[in-house]
């Protein structure tokens, strides 16, 4: 049975799936903008910071007033209607929630918020993909030990992906390379919340009417983004990814079969099996017809004369050896194709894309010049941006992941476009998210091989994996913050 079929008989039977989200921004507004309209689902509740932002946002997406007004969780069980409060232990912990979205966008937040959930009991779909690049193996394997199922989110591209390459894997096509589309020029990793809009697109006052968050925006402009949502890719389907960041190769649709082919074949991979992004400009700025800005892709081999016969006679899309095949959608829908993984976990039990090996990292890389004293801002902000690296590369360097560097005091001198250690800054060892990294230590294997760096994750654990995500191999390495200097 569909999944919508399946929604509108829990409809009819007066038993719709339960949700709770935290966060009720943008990409949460997208989501709440479609739940009216979907069968089978009743919004119990929102937790947010600021409540009257949050009912704001309600109103702005259609939402009647009456609808959002329950004085609380219980009241909005009996009732059908939602409350809205800024407690979010007691959205999770609340005995009716079937499934928790996260859409905070904070990274360590995130974490916090997604092991209380799994202590209830609550399946959990994480919009914020920030704390899946940095410890995504970790958070599957601990909802895998709870029972429960943790989801990464449909209409984000990384699930898209995940989609892509389980279709390619499931019809029997190796996979060459899988990614997403991004408007990039080298200059852009230096951008902050006060340039973002005139480097992406957009005028001020669009992007004021859209209810949109410059530091945000930005995280997606210089790179911070793209290298967090291929992480999770890779990390979701065992994927390898660049050996010193990602390489943005401009193309159009038509040439993405071309340019994600291996170096020997007059492609740009290091090797088949990788991730990558595409840039929708070329070197000298000028914007690619038919591109891929928004979409996603996944490259396949036709392995023999048969199967690339068949590519000929159906006419499908082939660089010029007619070896590689590009599948693709142009567009995603972020927030408003939420419901597919709540759909997917809450019927099938099934996760649309959950990390399953430690294959890549994002490590936090200096903007400008940082001197001791200063305090690092995240992914979007004025001090750090992301870059790829494999999983081997920031261990071995001592690589900050990206999703910790929020609000943490620099202690020593790091150079423009460096990568910043551990030891580069002071820090708070008491959030969960870093304690989470910390386990790397004790639950992973140090003497892993290093070619094969996926998680041989327990049986309970794949159950609770999509069909996109079943890569297993040997454990991840660990990652070794340090003890003393935090």
């Amino acid at each position: 049975m569909s999944l919508h079929a399946q929604l509108q008989a829990r409809a009819a039977q007066g038993k719709p799936i339960r949700i709770g989200l935290i966060g009720a921004g943008k990409f949460g507004s997208m989501y709440l903008a479609q739940i009216p309209r979907t069968p089978g689902v009743h919004l119990v509740g929102i937790a947010d910071l600021s409540p009257d932002g949050a009912q704001r946002n309600l109103a702005r997406v259609g939402w009647s007033d009456e609808r959002t007004r329950a004085a609380s969780l219980d009241a909005a069980v009996a009732s059908g209607a939602t409350h809205i409060g800024e407690d979010w232990r007691a959205l999770v912990s609340h005995p009716a929630i079937d499934i928790v979205v996260e859409c905070t966008g904070h990274p360590i937040a995130a974490v916090e918020h997604c092991l209380a959930a799994y202590a209830h009991g609550k399946h959990v779909v994480n919009v914020t993909v920030e704390a899946d690049a940095f410890c995504g193996p970790l958070l599957a394997r601990k909802a895998a030990d709870a029972g429960v199922i943790y989801s990464l989110a449909f209409g984000d591209q990384p699930a898209l992906i995940c989609d892509l390459v389980d279709w390619a894997r499931t019809c029997g096509f190796p996979v060459t390379a899988a990614g997403r589309g991004h408007k990039w020029l080298p200059h852009f990793s230096e951008s902050t919340p006060e340039t973002v809009w005139g480097n992406y697109g957009l005028t001020p006052e669009q992007a004021e009417r859209g209810g949109l968050n410059p530091k945000m925006f930005n995280s997606f402009l210089d790179g911070s983004k793209p290298s967090i949502e291929s992480t999770a890719v890779a990390n979701a389907t065992g994927l390898t990814v660049p050996s010193n960041g990602l390489l943005y190769p401009p193309a159009s649709v038509e040439d993405i079969p071309f340019v994600t082919r291996p170096i020997a074949e007059g492609g740009v991979l290091e090797r088949k099996g990788m991730v990558e992004v595409i840039s929708s400009l070329e070197a000298n700025g000028r914007k690619i017809p038919y591109d891929i800005r928004m979409g996603v892709w996944v490259t396949v081999e036709g392995e023999t004369e048969y199967i690339r016969n068949c590519f000929e006679e159906y006419n499908a899309h082939t660089d010029p050896s007619g070896r590689y095949f590009t599948l693709y959608k142009r567009w995603h829908l972020i927030g408003l194709e939420v419901g597919m993984s709540v759909a997917s976990v809450a019927l099938r039990g099934e996760a649309t894309g959950v990390a399953t090996c430690w294959n890549a990292d994002v490590v936090a890389t200096a903007k400008r010049d940082l001197k001791p004293g200063e305090m690092l801002d995240g992914e979007g902000g004025y001090t750090v941006w992301g870059k790829l690296l494999p999983s081997e590369t920031s261990m071995r360097q001592g690589g900050l992941p990206l999703g910790l560097a929020h609000d943490v005091k620099v202690v020593r001198a790091v150079k423009k476009g460096q990568s910043l250690s551990w030891s580069d800054v002071a820090m708070d060892t008491s959030t969960s998210a870093y304690r989470t990294i910390s386990s790397f230590a004790t639950r992973s294997s140090s003497t892993a091989p290093a070619p094969s760096r996926c998680a041989a994750m327990s049986p309970s654990t794949l159950a609770g994996s999509s069909a996109s995500a079943r890569t297993s191999r040997s454990p991840p390495r660990a990652r070794s913050p340090p003890a003393a200097s935090r």
